[in-house]
């Protein structure tokens, strides 16, 4: 047991469980009027009554995958610190591709986030790039997601694509047009949907 768990009312032992969520813009929740972007919305719906989540939202603004290496190893271990069951959640792709990162190296930081991460037991999660209406930053997205897609692949961890649904999709090209290539309050609920339903709730042991 970590030093968080508790017990509920019929003497049954609550799941404690710290998620710990790195990434950039799209990840923080820039451009949402209601200040929850997805990640929120995420774990909102995920509240349980035998599940005690602490939920950490690590992603900045402008963050590459260079930076998510970073934070990784430097800022999320204090926040697992005592918690029984520990999860990473990682979202980039976007700063990546504005900066011309090649893929390799994009694949290479992200692989090595992960490997970290399972390395030491911590159970990992990623969601893909979202399109930003652009057609030339979203054909470079789309090659940043297969790449991700093709790291957790061979790792076996769950990815969610986000291009190949919301790219043509018309509310999120509303949304992104009016954000600047940000998605806004119903763009972020889409991607909150798409989270939570593809793996979510087996990464988080939900299913039962």
């Amino acid at each position: 047991m970590g030093l968080l768990d508790l017990t509920d009312d019929s003497g049954g032992v609550v799941r404690d469980v710290c998620v710990v969520t790195l990434g950039g813009a799209v990840a923080a929740g820039v451009g949402d009027p209601r200040s929850q972007g997805w990640v929120t919305r995420v774990m909102a719906r995920s509240a349980r009554d035998d599940l005690r989540l602490t939920a950490y939202n690590l992603a900045v603004a402008g963050d590459t995958t260079a930076e998510v290496l970073a934070r990784a190893t430097t800022e999320a271990p204090a926040r697992w610190a005592g918690h029984s069951e520990r999860r990473l959640v990682v979202s980039t792709g976007l700063e990546d591709a504005r900066t011309n990162l090649s893929i390799a190296r994009h694949r290479l930081n992200l692989a090595n986030v992960l490997d970290s991460a399972t390395g030491d037991g911590i159970a990992a999660f990623v969601v893909g790039p979202a399109p930003t209406g652009e057609n030339g930053v979203d054909d470079a997205l789309e090659r940043y997601a297969e790449a991700q897609a093709d790291v957790c692949d061979r790792r076996g961890i769950p990815f969610v694509d986000c291009m190949s649904p919301l790219r043509r999709h018309d509310q999120w090209l509303t949304d992104v047009d009016t954000g600047a290539g940000l998605p806004g309050q119903a763009g972020y609920g889409l991607i909150a949907w798409l989270v939570l339903n593809n793996g979510w709730r087996s990464f988080l042991g939900l299913d039962g």
